[in-house]
C-alpha cells in the first residue's frame, strides 16, 4: 500500500523540500506519513471547497502547490481548509517553490506551454535550482502578437502586457509573481517577460527598458505544473488513482 509517506519521499527526490525560499512552507504540512493513499486530488490551492471535493472523492490525500498553512495559525476556524482536512482525516502534501525551482516543475511547465526553445537559466536561487528560466520563440513577433499568443497558449481570459517596441524572439520567465526578474530579464537579452503578478512601478521600468512584460496572470501560470506533476506520479505509483480537481478556479474573474 502507498503511504502519504512514499509520495512525499518521490516528490522530495526531483524536488527538494529543502530546497525551498526561506520564507517558504512546504512538505507534509496536514496528516501523517503512514497514511495509506489510494485516491490523490491533485489542485493548485487547498481551499474549503477543495477539501469538500476530495472527501466526495473519498481522497486519501490532496497535492496542492500553494501551502495550505503558510503563516503560523493563531486560531483553527471552524470550516477553513486547515480545520476542514483534520475533520476528514484528509492529508495534505504542498510543495510549492521547490516545485517552482525544480526540473520538470513549475517554470518548466510554463516554459512548454509557452512553446520556447532552447530553453536554459535565467537566474539561479541557489546552485541547480532556476528562479527564472529563459528559451526561444520560433520567429519574432510583435508585442501585441507575443500577448495574444500567451493568451491563448496558457487559457487566460484575459492578461495585461508592456509594450516594449521591438520584435520579440528571447523570452524569459517566472511563474507566479516574479515581476521584480524583469531586471535580470533585461540584462540576459530577453525582449519579452512573462510572470503572473505585476505592480505599477515595476510595468513602469519594463516599459522604459523596452521590455514587453506579460502579466498572464498566477494561477493561469502555474496551473500548468498539475498534469505533468499527475502523469510523473502515476507513473512512479501505478495503483494510485490520481484525479485532477474540479473545483479549484482563479480568483479573479476577468470581463471583455
Amino acid at each position: 500500500m502507498t503511504t502519504s509517506g512514499d509520495i512525499y519521499n518521490f516528490i522530495d527526490s526531483f524536488a527538494p523540500f529543502q530546497s525551498a525560499m526561506d520564507f517558504d512552507n512546504p512538505g507534509l504540512l496536514v496528516g501523517d506519513r503512514n497514511t495509506p493513499v489510494q485516491t490523490v486530488l491533485f489542485a493548485l490551492d487547498i481551499t474549503p471547497a477543495v477539501v469538500e471535493e476530495a472527501k466526495n472523492r473519498r481522497a486519501q490525500l490532496i497535492v496542492s502547490h500553494h501551502p495550505v498553512i503558510f503563516n503560523p495559525l493563531r486560531q483553527l476556524k471552524n470550516g477553513s481548509a486547515p480545520y476542514l482536512l483534520a475533520q476528514y482525516g484528509i492529508d495534505a502534501i504542498c510543495a510549492h517553490t521547490n516545485l517552482d525551482m525544480a526540473e520538470g516543475g513549475v517554470n518548466t511547465a510554463l516554459a512548454s506551454q509557452l512553446q520556447l526553445k532552447n530553453v536554459h537559466t535565467l537566474k539561479e536561487y541557489r546552485p541547480g535550482f532556476s528562479e527564472a528560466l529563459m528559451g526561444e520563440l520560433d520567429h519574432p513577433l510583435s508585442p501585441a502578437a507575443f500577448a495574444a499568443q500567451v493568451k491563448q497558449q496558457l487559457h487566460c481570459s484575459g492578461l495585461r502586457y508592456t509594450n516594449g517596441l521591438r520584435p520579440i524572439r528571447i523570452v524569459g520567465l517566472c511563474s507566479g509573481g516574479g515581476t521584480d526578474l524583469l531586471y535580470d530579464a533585461v540584462a540576459a537579452g530577453c525582449e519579452g517577460f512573462v510572470t503572473g503578478e505585476s505592480k505599477h512601478n515595476l510595468l513602469l521600468d519594463a516599459e522604459q527598458l523596452q521590455l514587453t512584460l506579460v502579466d498572464a496572470g498566477h494561477y493561469e501560470t502555474e496551473v500548468v505544473v498539475l498534469e505533468p506533476l499527475i502523469q510523473r506520479i502515476s507513473i512512479h505509483f501505478p495503483a494510485l488513482n490520481c484525479v485532477i480537481s474540479q473545483t479549484m478556479h482563479s480568483p479573479a474573474v476577468c470581463i471583455s
